[in-house]
Formats: structure tokens, C-alpha cells, sequence
């Protein structure tokens, strides 16, 4: 049996259960080794049972009185009695009538389970039970628990492993003995075998930073070849006009922060090279990202070189259009600008295709329609993608060999990235962080909200929605269930519609509905024709409405706080003071994680908080979440990121080559697929 092996090759193993196994992603041995635990019970320490105290135990004793019987509504209970040297415990078994033909009598056993007071007795529930052995599998021991799904359970998966243990003793070392001495690492058979039987807690650190460390390395280094490779391509260079660049600012209604001052002169200096530019620029809604996208787009212009600007929706594309026009035309270069969207009539599509083959267009603003086989760039040299993780790789290798040659690249991005996921997640970029606001700017004001106060916070509302203000309602879910019932938003949007707010017009939007649909009902609400859209969070990377001063989140509980942050900076995007009030689902006391709402209006703040206290997934969302590939490394700790990324580095300047680590090179070219652009 080797790591290809298909799942069904170990004892016990049907169709039916490789089916189920397939959904946790275990089709072959490697995967199943690979399908580390999720976290682990501790019930290494074996006492006797005059030592029992409420809570996980595990006691080596002898089995005797079992019997079994049927009570209410075909409920099956097994009961047993447990006795050593020093006395007796009641075991109990639900809905398990197995048990009673499967222990043996007069045989020691290693019982391991919950110690508890119910209906006024002492007994251990449901308790695993294995004959004392030198390898216990779910008693004596830290217990690994795995993600289980319908019909897989832990004790499943572990047995499973137990089998297949021959195949993890003969795995390959993917990593060079050099890495391994220098950083003190276990050799990986030692630690998957001790992530899956943990010898003891000691070893089990051990184990977990030894597969962190490579899950961080594997990554980064994909990231690094990458820019490596991107380094290798040749881009042209757009010289800096600081006549053009002073005359552009100068020009504009307001001042530059520092951060936008230096986003830009990177951005310049990046681009008077003949090594391709692939820089993120991250910051804030509302930081001014597009203000620097255009002083980008002008130098290159200015060398008739024409820029493609992407956006995720047409909404969004005519408004980086209109906004990208008046900041160009206070030097000259507005009437270059061009918008090419799906939804233009075949006569405009063609005329817009000619006026780019031909230069006119220097500046095209548009989405997917932007890498049409119809689109044939004059001269592209500046590639901008906005939300950028928005796009798949696939589409920006289109739009980049549209050139002909390698573009120089910006990607943007408004939502807060902890620097240790931006680090892991997009090594190969440079990255520039606006992290101050613009001047002038009013803060949202962030309220927690019970659900009991809906009445009075009604009526606040209402006066702010008299005034001729609107609403955003964001929804966790597009419909109810039983454990979340008023919180789908086809239950709000009809208590609204029918009841809070039936003299207003509201309006409903969910991801499900055409893209067409979607795009007209946010139209309609940015013209001001409803007061209210209550919606999902497809909302949550979108346009500007200036008029929109009211931002309400239903059950934000059930949200991340960089998603919180996100949806609030919806509104605040005009001259009246706006507001985010966050609704809980019940009356409990909210927590300290949405407290920070009310007192922190610094996205990345917020981002690391919830990297603390909720994960990656939190912040970057469940697909993206998945690409990072880790199931061991903590984002949390920046020490091992930081010694995983100097770690690659150097194995990239000992030229080393992934040829002599095959296990390695597998893992490394399927993540160079997944990170950004190459």
C-alpha cells in the first residue's frame, strides 16, 4: 500500500463509506494522513476509580454487569459496571445496543469518557471502551478529533489511520535535511504519526510547528517562485514625469495624505522599470485608493500607453469611469477614458473596440467584457484590478496577454488584511497600505443593538429616512432555518416591507438572483427610487451611495468584524453623519469581539482582532480560506511565518531545485496555481 493508494484499499473500507470519506476530501491514503485532526481531548492520565472527580477521565478497570433494554420512543440504553481495586462505576450507553454483545467479561479495558451527575446519579456516558493494549486508539491517550460529516465519525477516522499506519512510517521527508537541522524539526514521519497519536503534549508542539513550519514554507515559496519568475519577463518602462505629477495634484479638490503620497512614488518607481510591476494596494473604503490608481493611469497615458482598469460589476465600473474622468480632466486626459460593460448595445461595443485598437481609448474601465477575444489592445502597459480577489488567476493571465509583453500591475483591495495573511497569501506582491483617512471624513457612529430596543430603534430610523436618507439591511442568511429563524433576507425584507417600514419602498437583493436583476435594483437604489435595500452580503465590496446614511446588520453576531467593518463602510460616503447599528439575533450580552465595533473605525485593527479570536476565515472568506491550504499553521503566529518565509528565502538562494524533493515540488507547483498571478 503506498500514499496513492485508493481509501478503499483499507480493511473495512466500502463503496458506500469511501463515498462519505470523499466529502471530508480523503479519496486516498496520503489523504487521509494528510487530514489532520481538528483539535484534540486530553485522556492520557489513567486513574483509578476512587480518584473519579466530574469531568473527562479515563480508568483501567473490568466489566461486568452489562444489560441493555428498550425505554421511551425505541430510546435504547446499555449499562454496565466498571470496578477496580479500590471500587465501582455505573457506565451508561445510549442508543448503542452493540455493546452489550461486544465486551468482554473479566477482560481490563481502558474506559475514557465524561464523568457527571445526571437524574441525581454519578455515571460516565457513552464512554470509549478498547482492551488495554500498548496502542490505544480512543482511550489512554490524547484523543485527535477529526472534522466528521454525516455517517463519519471521529473514532472512525482514527481506526482507519491506525490501519494505514505501515504507509505514514514509510512517507518520504519532503523537506531537506539541511532545513530540518537548522530549524530543529521533527522528521515528517515522527510528526504526522504524532498528530494523529500524540505521545504527549511535548511532542505534540512539536509535531504541530514541525507541519506548520511547511505548510508556511510550501506556501511561501510557491509565492516567491513565482515573483521570481514574473522578475524574469520583461515590461516597459513608463519614465516619471514630476512635472505631470505635481500638475495633477495641484489640481485636485482636496490634499493627499502621506500614506497616498507614498502608495504613489512606489507606484512610480515600480513602474520606471523594466521588471513588471505586481504591487497590492490595500487600504480602507474610503482611504482613496482610486485617486492613486489615476495618478498611476496618468504617467502611463502621458507615454501613450493605455491602461485597463477591472472592476467586479458594471455598477462599479461606471462609477470608477465617471470618477476616473473628473480627476483626469483637470489635466487634459478625460475625453481618453472609455467604459466597456456587457450591457452595452452591440453599435457602442464595436465603437468602443475600434477606439481602443486604435489608441484613442488610453484609459478602458470595464469588467469581464475587458478580456473579450474582441478587445485588442493598442498598447497596454498598466493593468489595474480592483477587489482583485474577486477575479481568477485564469482571467488576469487573459487580460495580461492582451499586451503582447508582461504589464505592469496594481492590483486594490478595500478589505483589511492582517499583514501576516498578506504576507502568507500574496508573497509574490509588493504592498503598499494606505492606512490614514483623508481629512474631513465623519466617523460612522456604531451602535449594539438588542433585538427588545427594535421599536425605539425604529422610530430613529424612521426620522433619519424622513429626512430623505436611506437604509442598507444586510441578512446572514438568503433563507431560514430552524436554528436561525428572522434572519434570512426574505423573512426581513417582508417584516419590513409589510410591517417595520410598509409606508417606505423597499427593495430586496440576494446573490442568487441574475446578474442583470441585481445590477438594475442597485441602479434604481443608487438613483434614489427605494429607501431601503435589504440584502445579503453581496453588498459588501460595492458601490457608492452618497444619500445611504443607515447601515443595519441582522444577527451580526453571526459575522466577522473585518465583514462588519466592510458593510458599514457602505454608507458614510456622503456629507450627512451615518450610522451602523448591529442587531443581535437574542438578548444576550454582546460580546467583547463586537464591542470593538462601537470603538474602533481602524480596519486592520479589527482584522488582526478577529485573526486572534476567529480565525483566517473570518477575514478572507471560506474559498479563499481553502487556497491557503493551512490545517496546522496558526496565521496568529507571526514568529513561524516570518522564520517559514526567511526559510524559503534561503532555499531559494542556496539555488536549490524542487526536482530533488519530488513530495515537495507536487505540493509547491499546485499551490503556484492558486497564489496570484502566475
Amino acid at each position: 500500500m503506498t500514499l496513492a493508494s485508493p481509501i478503499t484499499g483499507l480493511k473495512g473500507v466500502g463503496d458506500e463509506l469511501a463515498k462519505k470519506l470523499a466529502v471530508l476530501g480523503v479519496k486516498t491514503v496520503g489523504d487521509l494522513i494528510d487530514n489532520f485532526p481538528r483539535r484534540y481531548e486530553d485522556y492520557s492520565n489513567v486513574i483509578e476509580i476512587h480518584e473519579l472527580r466530574p469531568g473527562g477521565v479515563t480508568l483501567e478497570a473490568r466489566i461486568s454487569n452489562v444489560t441493555g433494554r428498550y425505554v421511551r420512543r425505541g430510546m435504547h440504553i446499555t449499562e454496565a459496571i466498571a470496578s477496580d481495586k479500590t471500587g465501582s462505576v455505573r457506565l451508561v450507553w445510549f442508543n448503542q445496543p452493540y455493546r452489550a454483545g461486544a465486551i468482554k467479561h473479566g477482560q481490563p479495558y481502558f474506559i475514557s469518557g465524561e464523568y457527571a451527575l445526571r437524574r441525581g446519579r454519578f455515571s460516565i456516558a457513552n464512554p470509549s471502551v478498547e482492551l488495554v493494549s500498548d496502542f490505544p486508539v480512543n482511550t489512554a491517550r490524547i484523543i485527535p478529533i477529526y472534522k466528521e460529516t454525516k455517517g463519519i465519525k471521529s473514532y472512525q477516522i482514527r481506526k482507519l489511520v491506525r490501519e494505514a499506519i505501515d504507509v505514514v512510517k514509510k512517507m518520504p521527508e519532503p523537506l531537506p535535511q539541511w532545513l530540518l537541522d537548522e530549524q530543529r524539526l521533527l522528521d515528517y514521519r515522527t510528526a504526522a504519526l504524532e498528530m494523529h497519536f500524540p505521545s504527549g503534549a511535548e511532542m505534540l508542539n512539536k509535531a504541530q510547528r514541525r507541519l506548520g513550519f511547511e505548510e508556511v514554507f510550501r506556501l511561501t515559496l510557491a509565492a516567491l517562485l513565482n515573483k521570481h519568475e514574473l522578475y524574469k519577463d520583461k515590461s516597459v518602462a513608463i519614465p516619471f514625469n514630476e512635472k505631470l505629477a505635481k500638475d495633477f495634484v495641484a489640481k485636485l479638490p482636496f490634499k493627499l495624505t502621506d500614506a497616498q503620497r507614498k502608495a504613489v512614488w512606489k507606484i512610480y518607481q515600480d513602474l520606471d522599470s523594466t521588471q513588471p510591476m505586481n504591487r497590492l494596494l490595500e487600504g480602507d473604503v474610503g482611504s482613496g485608493k482610486t485617486v492613486v490608481a489615476a495618478m498611476a493611469s496618468v504617467m502611463a497615458m502621458e507615454q501613450n500607453f493605455q491602461v485597463a482598469f477591472m472592476a467586479p460589476t458594471e455598477i462599479l465600473a461606471r462609477q470608477h469611469a465617471d470618477t476616473l474622468y473628473r480627476l483626469l480632466s483637470n489635466v487634459d486626459y478625460g475625453n481618453h477614458v472609455g467604459l466597456l460593460i456587457g450591457s452595452l448595445k452591440p453599435a457602442q461595443k464595436k465603437e468602443c473596440h475600434i477606439r481602443i485598437a486604435s489608441g484613442q481609448i488610453r484609459l478602458m474601465v470595464g469588467t469581464h467584457a475587458l478580456i473579450s477575444e474582441h478587445v485588442n489592445m493598442h498598447k497596454l502597459g498598466l493593468v489595474i484590478i480592483d477587489e482583485q480577489h474577486r477575479f481568477g488567476v485564469e482571467q488576469r493571465k487573459k487580460l495580461q496577454a492582451k499586451a503582447g509583453h508582461m504589464p505592469h500591475v496594481l492590483h486594490m483591495s478595500a478589505t483589511p488584511i492582517p499583514r501576516s495573511i498578506a504576507l502568507t497569501l500574496y508573497g509574490e506582491l509588493d504592498i503598499s497600505i494606505l492606512d490614514e483617512m483623508p481629512p474631513g471624513r465623519r466617523e460612522i457612529k456604531t451602535k449594539i443593538c438588542s433585538p427588545n430596543s427594535r421599536a425605539q430603534l425604529n422610530k430613529e430610523i424612521d426620522k433619519e429616512l424622513e429626512r430623505g436618507r436611506q437604509m442598507f439591511v444586510v441578512c446572514p442568511l438568503i433563507l431560514d432555518t430552524e436554528m436561525s429563524r428572522g434572519l434570512s433576507v426574505e423573512e426581513v425584507y417582508k417584516r419590513i416591507s409589510e410591517k417595520d417600514f410598509k409606508h417606505r419602498r423597499a427593495a430586496l437583493l440576494h446573490g442568487k438572483m441574475r446578474s442583470v436583476e441585481k445590477e438594475n435594483i442597485m441602479q434604481k437604489f443608487l438613483d434614489g427610487q427605494y429607501d431601503i435595500l435589504v440584502s445579503t452580503t453581496v453588498i459588501e465590496v460595492g458601490v457608492d451611495v452618497p444619500n445611504a446614511s443607515i447601515m443595519l446588520i441582522e444577527g451580526a453576531e453571526r459575522f466577522g468584524l473585518a465583514q462588519i467593518h466592510q458593510l458599514r463602510g457602505r454608507v458614510g460616503r456622503g456629507e450627512h453623519q451615518s450610522y451602523c447599528f448591529l442587531v443581535l439575533s437574542d438578548s444576550k450580552t454582546p460580546s467583547q469581539r463586537l464591542r470593538a465595533l462601537e470603538h474602533t473605525t481602524d480596519g486592520f485593527k479589527l482584522a488582526e482582532l478577529d485573526l486572534e479570536l476567529r480565525g483566517p476565515g473570518a477575514i478572507y472568506g471560506t474559498m479563499q480560506h481553502g487556497a491557503l491550504d493551512l490545517r496546522v499553521a496558526k496565521l496568529a503566529d507571526t514568529k513561524l511565518i516570518a522564520t517559514a518565509r526567511n526559510a524559503a528565502q534561503e532555499f531559494i538562494n542556496r539555488q536549490e531545485t524542487l526536482r530533488k524533493y519530488p513530495h515537495l515540488a507536487k505540493k509547491v507547483a499546485a499551490l503556484r496555481t492558486i497564489t496570484n498571478l502566475n
